[in-house]
């Protein structure tokens, strides 16, 4: 039988590093996909799979990773993204708004966009796009990157309106909150405080792992089943504003 294989953008760290490892678990030949070369080599080493260094919102560095794919793919896991900045729009960051929607939704184009037809070779391909809860909701000092995965959301639907004939499955998994080790640090600039303060007192907020394996789950669901969308959210958070905090 032909490997099974599986590209993960953002593959780093955080749930890009745990969705690679589930989907090599799986027996997924898995390419690790990300910016920093030594954290993806090294991954790749651990899971047996394939290192591209590649920064997604580069269009050359993204051929070089349809290049290393080659003609046949059975799963893109869409998670390179970010978050930038939290100020309120009166006071916004035009640089860091640019940032966002760059990495959130050009960068996401341009990576399904190379990888498409290797997608359609599989004849059972599905792309799994890795939005957010804050592609649902807006608030305060979030317009910038709420804006970009309200944008990854919405390019979801159009790809699965536009390829409905195709043996294709495009599919959104989109986390609430989720503590990782970069996430809201990058947010914040480096200011470990910060973003230390976003999860203070949340009893067991999401970790990467529970969103890699609702990742997983849709990306090896039977090829004619389409899971259109799935909101994951920890317990404690019973919306983007209303959440349980033991202080």
């Amino acid at each position: 039988m032909t490997t099974r294989r599986a590209v993960v953008t953002g593959a780093s760290s955080g749930i890009g590093a745990a969705t690679a490892r589930r989907l090599a678990a799986e027996g997924f030949e898995v390419v690790c996909a990300a910016r920093r070369t030594d954290r993806v080599e090294a991954l790749a080493a651990e899971i047996g799979g394939i290192p591209v260094v590649c920064d997604v919102t580069d269009a050359a560095s993204v051929e070089t990773l349809a290049e290393a794919v080659g003609p046949r793919l059975d799963v893109l896991v869409n998670n390179a993204g970010g978050a930038f900045g939290m100020s309120p729009v009166a006071e916004a960051d035009s640089d860091e708004w640019r940032r966002m929607y760059d990495v959130n939704v050009i960068g996401l184009m341009q990576v399904t966009r190379a990888l498409l037809p290797a997608l359609i070779a599989s004849g059972a391909g599905v792309v799994v796009n890795v939005g957010s809860t804050a592609g649902r909701v807006a608030y305060e000092g979030g317009a910038g990157y709420t804006a970009a995965k309200h944008g990854t959301k919405v390019v979801t639907e159009t790809l699965r309106l536009e390829l409905y004939d195709q043996p294709v499955r495009i599919c959104e998994v989109a986390p609430g909150m989720v503590r990782t080790d970069e996430f809201s640090l990058v947010r914040f600039g480096g200011d470990q405080e910060r973003a230390d303060a976003v999860y203070a007192g949340v009893p067991d907020p999401l970790t990467a792992d529970d969103v890699a394996d609702a990742i997983t789950w849709v990306a090896t669901r039977p090829p004619h089943v389409n899971v259109d969308e799935l909101v994951i959210r920890p317990r404690a958070q019973a919306a983007q504003h209303k959440v349980h905090r033991v202080l």
